[in-house]
């Protein structure tokens, strides 16, 4: 009995001495973490491009011709970018389209060309110029809002969200690049088409 109770005392003595010996969590410590990147919003300028029958007015977008033929356009062309991630939001209405394969979007590379082509064809499909590939069928018909998102990550990838939902990804080589929009008359398509657009973000991080 008397063995037990000196081997608790010694365990005790020990136990308290540990516990004097370390410092408390938070007593002169300060603890840093990296902050999360976030999207910055802002402003780029930007230039009006009309070319052949393409006229803009404001926000409002026309290729009044059916020429198959030469360069249409009515677009605005905004100001490079080369480094980190950016983020373009806007929603357009086609109120008015006889013709077919006619460019909305665009991502162009500086230098190289055209990297992303967002076309509308007959029915309301949207699909991606350079590879045809479908990105949503039948949501931009005549009078219906769609918003656009593309989220270019540069030198990995981009990605376009049509009404919030993820539709298409590619991936992005590195370099410089800037947005267009408006309405372009792609090598397979003719018009006419009136497009108005509206509540155009930008942001970039």
């Amino acid at each position: 009995m008397l063995m037990r109770r000196r081997v608790a005392t010694v365990g005790t003595i020990v136990c308290g001495l540990l516990i004097a010996a370390a410092p408390a969590a938070s007593a002169g410590v300060t603890h840093t973490r990296a902050a999360p990147r976030t999207w910055i919003p802002y402003s780029p300028s930007f230039t009006v491009q009309q070319q052949g029958c393409g006229v803009v007015n404001g926000l409002v977008f026309k290729l009044t011709c059916t020429s198959t033929g030469g360069f249409d356009r009515a677009e605005r062309r905004y100001v490079d970018y080369s480094r980190g991630a950016h983020k373009f939001q806007g929603t357009f209405v086609i109120t008015s389209m006889v013709g077919s394969r006619i460019s909305l979007k665009q991502t162009f590379q500086d230098f190289v060309g055209p990297y992303f082509l967002m076309a509308v064809e007959t029915g309301g499909t949207l699909y991606a110029v350079e590879g045809g590939q479908t990105i949503a069928s039948g949501v931009a018909t005549v009078g219906t809002p769609v918003t656009v998102d593309t989220v270019h990550y540069i030198g990995n990838k981009l990605q376009v969200y049509i009404n919030g939902s993820l539709k298409y990804t590619t991936s992005s080589p590195s370099g410089s690049f800037y947005d267009k929009f408006g309405a372009y008359r792609t090598d397979s398509g003719h018009g006419p088409i009136t497009v108005k657009w509206s509540n155009l973000k930008f942001w970039h991080m």
